[in-house]
């Protein structure tokens, strides 16, 4: 699986909330590889780290299955991820960077799904 290109933006001091869908191409009814599938998610984790740079040591921010900054979510569309920061965490990021979303399935594989820019909005009303 190649990693998606999406940029984000967080405003600082605000909850941050957005839905990921985890599509793959359609090869069995389309070849051509032109119509998408849902790529089922039950049964994985997720996690996501932003960082400075990616030659960073240090993270900004990291979110987990296990953190509750990830979730993948069960129900009607098994191929969705929830990335969730609370105001409170949001306000201690202090500079932008870059991120990478990364799953994980029962076996331990880790595929990246996402990665791009994260740029964070200072807040001014604190």
């Amino acid at each position: 699986m190649i990693a998606g290109i999406y940029n984000l933006t967080c405003e600082q001091g605000t909850t941050f909330s957005r839905l990921i869908e985890i599509e793959q191409p359609d090869l069995v009814n389309d070849p051509s590889g032109q119509t998408y599938i849902e790529y089922s998610l039950v049964g994985y984790q997720a996690r996501m780290q932003v960082r400075r740079t990616v030659d960073n040591a240090n993270y900004l921010v990291s979110l987990t299955s296990e953190n509750g900054g990830l979730r993948v979510i069960p129900g009607i569309y098994e191929n969705q991820i929830q990335m969730f920061m609370s105001a409170s965490v949001t306000a201690s990021i202090n500079q932008s960077g870059v991120y990478d979303l990364e799953i994980i399935d029962a076996e331990g594989t880790v595929s990246r799904v996402l990665q791009g820019s994260f740029t964070l909005i200072p807040e001014v009303t604190r």
